[in-house]
């Protein structure tokens, strides 16, 4: 069986999601069966490459909201975070274009460290107000989740991975994804949103019926 997930690597839900997902995979005994492979979705591909704005401060420009419907959403979200066992510190926290670091992911695809690079992004963002947006910050992330460091430096200084990028990207697309995170199931069952775990759970069981046939 495989899940498809695309997801930005600056969405919150998305590293909600993907702690939800793993807790199913691990509640059904399943992990080993399933090929999960992370999909590149741009949430703001308009953003300034050379650059970082403030989060919050975009997120009230893009949303209309208050800095205190700001902090109160922002306090649920750290309340359902801490559910599933994240720490995620919000202040100071910038934005920015996150191609290059979708082009990190898609390398740790080619060398079998895809998860292992998704998750070091999200925790470095999320919790440790590290950049994942300057070229070095990447390369010393990418090597602290397996990746070659040299490798990594020399593929963000060409166009390594872009088109890999461009084709998720475009595959969202095709199927009209709106929002991420947002899970393929088995090429055939679709979820969208950070779903609870029994969610998840219940497609992967009705995908395995399915796969096992009458």
């Amino acid at each position: 069986m495989r899940i498809d997930v695309w997801s930005d690597i600056v969405c919150p839900w998305c590293y909600v999601g993907k702690r939800r997902l793993e807790r199913a995979l691990r509640d059904l005994d399943a992990r080993d069966e399933v090929q999960v492979v992370h999909r590149s979705f741009q949430l703001n591909p308009h953003a300034p490459r050379d650059r970082t704005t403030d989060r919050a401060e975009g997120l009230k420009a893009k949303y209309g909201l208050s800095s205190s419907e700001l902090q109160a959403m922002e306090a649920r979200l750290l309340s359902i975070a801490r559910d599933e066992g994240l720490d995620f510190r919000f202040e100071g926290q910038v934005s920015g274009n996150t191609f290059d670091a979708h082009r990190v992911v898609q390398m740790g695809r080619e060398y079998g460290v895809q998860d292992a690079v998704v998750e070091r992004l999200f925790r470095a963002y999320f919790t440790e107000g590290r950049s994942i947006f300057e070229p070095e910050s990447l390369v010393t992330l990418g090597a602290e989740a397996g990746l070659d460091a040299a490798s990594v430096r020399q593929g963000l200084e060409t166009d390594a991975c872009a088109n890999a990028v461009t084709a998720d990207i475009e595959g969202a697309a095709s199927l009209r994804v709106r929002g991420v995170p947002f899970f393929l199931i088995d090429q055939r069952y679709t979820l969208s949103g950070a779903q609870p775990a029994d969610v998840f759970r219940q497609a992967l069981e009705q995908a395995r019926g399915a796969a096992a046939g009458p």
